[in-house]
């Protein structure tokens, strides 16, 4: 049988019977059809398609609990993907008292709970329920934070996390928790790499079955939480420090949130995967470029999705975010460049809050189906057609596209419910 990678577009009308007119049943995939090559349609349908790194904004305040509804379900559907680790931050502005962080945290989960609940769909508590999903056709969530500040040194919340849903916890984030977990790329660094407190946060995930992800932490504080954790790791968002792309400023700014080769090589020798972004790429065929020149160093077993996008709109609530962690506390909530709990901050990325009625259009880059200029397809449709026409093979597409990611998601959640 020919692999899907060589069908023909007769080839694949004619294999719409039997096992694989299941994919035209797929409503991840019907909706394409006519507009997708058929091999890129029918490798959509049977991989597990998964962004590692997706942003969800929702509101962190009480009052306005759970925010505007969005689209989940239907941007989902649109992007070919089969689920989203679904994240959320605290910390993109100022945490200035005890509790801060633990009750935004507490709110963007109970907002997300509502934003689930009207989409109709469910978070994927262990790799059974992402595999089950799929089987069904429907597209999941797996619940993740980005950055321990909600733990405030209080390793209990970790349960408390867990029974809401937590999944996959990125260790830390931009700024410093109150109790620090750990040294993050883009500062200086002052705790010797992986605190005590990070170690014993490594080693409360591994019990509960919480998948770590250490994104954001410098070369010292990985290497010393690869020796604590007795679990494969993630690093969902960065990409080869070689691969620079076009644009100079962006180069310049992202460069310290890149992997290097050796740092790549010592995460997948411990079993780890890597998330390649989409920053730093013009078009999809950049994109897969730049996910060749990783598994280059690390090998196609080691390498998965990890946009650093949002799926949704940005969220901005009514008075604007406050002051920026270590800005001036004069600064207006309103002014220009201030970030939402969402995706990158204005020194990170493209995208940007934009719009009026809590809600932002966005550019080119920020939305994950608007992740290139002129983008006219879903993002996993645009990616897998970018990945064939790079010379990956339908094996090499189930692997990135999600299967790695399973390996290491499943090891976390092994035995746990």
């Amino acid at each position: 049988m020919k692999s899907p990678s060589t069908w023909s577009r007769r080839d694949f009308l004619v294999s719409a019977t039997g096992a694989s007119a299941a994919l035209l049943l797929n409503p991840l995939a019907t909706w394409a059809i006519d507009e997708v090559d058929p091999r890129v349609a029918a490798l959509v349908a049977s991989t597990i398609g998964i962004d590692t790194h997706n942003h969800i904004d929702v509101p962190l305040t009480t009052a306005e609990i759970p925010g505007p509804a969005i689209d989940l379900a239907g941007e989902l559907k649109k992007s070919g993907l089969s689920a989203i680790c679904m994240t959320f931050a605290v910390d993109y502005q100022e945490l200035r008292d005890p509790g801060d962080a633990y009750e935004r945290f507490l709110n963007g989960l109970t907002s997300l709970d509502q934003q689930v609940q009207r989409n109709g769909l469910k978070r994927a508590l262990n790799l059974a329920d992402l595999q089950a999903a799929h089987q069904k056709h429907q597209p999941t969530l797996i619940q993740s934070v980005e950055g321990g500040h909600f733990l405030e040194g209080k390793l209990e919340r970790l349960q408390v996390a867990y029974d809401r849903g937590l999944r996959h916890l990125g260790l830390l984030h931009d700024h410093d928790a109150s109790v620090p977990l750990g040294d993050v790329f883009t500062n200086p660094a002052h705790w010797g790499g992986l605190t005590a407190f990070g170690a014993d946060t490594i080693r409360e995930c591994n019990r509960l079955g919480i998948l770590i992800d250490l994104s954001h932490a410098n070369a010292a504080t990985v290497a010393a939480a690869l020796k604590v954790t007795t679990k494969p790791v993630l690093v969902s968002h960065t990409g080869l420090d070689t691969q620079l792309g076009q644009d100079p400023n962006m180069a310049r700014l992202m460069k310290p949130r890149l992997i290097s080769k050796e740092q790549a090589k010592t995460v997948a020798e411990a079993g780890g995967v890597i998330g390649v972004w989409t920053h730093l790429a013009d078009s999809p065929l950049a994109y897969a470029q730049n996910v060749r020149a990783l598994v280059d160093v690390v090998g196609i077993d080691h390498v998965c999705i990890g946009t650093d996008t949002k799926l949704t709109p940005a969220y901005r609530p009514a008075g604007g975010f406050g002051p920026k962690p270590g800005g001036p506390t004069s600064q207006p909530s309103s002014a220009p460049g201030t970030r939402p709990n969402g995706s990158s901050p204005s020194d990170k990325g493209p995208g940007g809050p934009g719009g009026v009625g809590g809600q932002g259009g966005g550019r080119a880059g920020e939305r994950t189906n608007e992740a290139w200029q002129n983008q006219k397809v879903g993002f996993y449709y645009a990616v897998v057609d970018a990945l064939l026409k790079t010379g990956f093979t339908a094996d090499d597409i189930g692997k990135f596209g999600g299967g790695n990611f399973c390996r290491v998601f499943g090891a976390a959640t092994a035995g746990h419910r």
